[in-house]
C-alpha cells in the first residue's frame, strides 16, 4: 500500500478503537501519559497564560485539556473523527480548546489552520503511528510563531520500538535471588513497519512505523528546525517495587519515551 492508502487504513482502526481508547485515558490520561508524557511534555513547553497552542494527534484531548487548564488557548486536532467526537464530550462546555478533524500527514491541511498562529505546537505518541512525518514538520515550520516551539512525544526508538522483547529473570546475588527484568532487541536501523497493539485487551492492532533517532530528526531539520531539548523519562524504582508481571514500570533504568523540543533558529 501506498502512504495515502496507509493513512486511510489507520484512521478505519483507528474510529473503530476510538472508544476503547477513550476509556483507557478518561479525563487525566493513562499511567504512560500521566507519568511519563504529560510532564516531559509540559517541562518542554514552559507555557505562559495566554499562549496559543496547536495539539497535533490530540486523541481523547487528555493533554489538550490539562494546556487549556494552564491558560492557553489549544487548537486540537486529530485525524479520526470518532476520537474528536470524544474529546469534544469530555471537555467541558466552557473551555479554551476547539477540536477539529485535520490530517496531520497532509500539509496543505495543517497550513489552512494560520500561518505564524501558534505560540507552541505538540505532537504526543502520534509519530510512530504515521506513514510520513515530513509534511508535519514542513507545516509546522510555518504554523508557529517567530519564537514558538513544537515539543514531541513519541516511543523511543532505541528501546520501545516494533521489536522488543519483555525478559524477566532470577539472579542469586550472594545468596539473595533477586528478579531481574531487561528487554531484547534484534534490530533498530531498519525495520519495516508492524502491526502491534498499544493496550492489552484493544480491540485490534494498527501499523506502528519504526525510525531511528537519525530519520526520526532528519525530517525535522529539513524543515529548518533544530533540536534544543531532550528528555528520555522513566518510571522509578519505587515503580518498580510496586510493579507486577513484564511491564515497562519494572524497567526504571530503560527510558520508553523520547520527548524532545524543536525550534526554528532566528532568520
Amino acid at each position: 500500500m501506498d502512504e495515502k492508502q496507509l493513512d486511510d487504513e489507520g484512521r478505519a482502526i483507528w474510529n473503530s478503537k476510538a472508544r476503547f481508547w477513550d476509556a483507557l485515558h478518561g479525563d487525566s490520561g493513562n499511567i504512560f501519559h500521566q507519568r511519563l508524557i504529560e510532564p516531559s511534555v509540559l517541562q518542554l513547553l514552559d507555557l505562559s497564560a495566554g499562549e496559543r497552542v496547536l495539539d497535533i494527534g490530540c486523541g481523547n484531548g487528555a493533554l489538550a485539556r490539562r494546556i487549556a487548564k494552564l491558560g492557553a488557548e489549544v487548537e486540537a486536532i486529530d485525524f479520526s473523527p470518532k476520537m474528536i467526537e470524544l474529546a469534544q464530550k469530555r471537555s467541558p462546555a466552557r473551555t479554551a480548546i476547539t477540536y477539529n478533524v485535520v490530517d496531520a500527514t497532509d500539509e496543505s491541511a495543517l497550513l489552512r489552520l494560520g500561518e505564524r498562529s501558534y505560540d507552541a505546537i505538540t505532537c504526543t505518541m502520534a509519530l510512530m503511528d504515521m506513514p510520513a512525518i515530513a509534511p508535519l514538520f514542513r507545516a509546522a515550520s510555518q504554523l508557529l510563531k517567530k519564537k514558538g516551539c513544537l515539543v514531541f512525544a513519541t516511543a523511543h526508538p532505541a528501546f520501545n520500538s516494533n521489536n522488543p522483547i519483555f525478559l524477566r529473570e532470577k539472579e542469586d546475588r550472594a545468596g539473595v535471588v533477586l528478579d531481574r527484568y531487561a528487554i531484547k532487541l534484534f534490530a533498530y536501523l531498519d525495520m519495516p513497519p508492524v502491526k502491534g497493539s498499544g493496550a492489552p485487551g484493544e480491540p485490534m492492532p494498527h501499523t506502528y512505523y519504526h525510525r531511528p533517532l537519525s530519520a526520526l530528526l532528519a525530517d525535522a531539520f529539513a524543515a529548518g528546525f533544530v533540536l534544543d531539548a531532550l528528555l528520555e523519562p522513566a518510571f522509578t524504582q519505587e515503580d518498580a517495587a510496586q510493579a507486577e508481571g513484564l511491564t515497562w514500570a519494572n524497567l526504571w533504568q530503560i527510558p520508553p519515551v523520547l520527548t524532545g523540543r524543536l525550534r526554528l533558529p532566528p532568520r
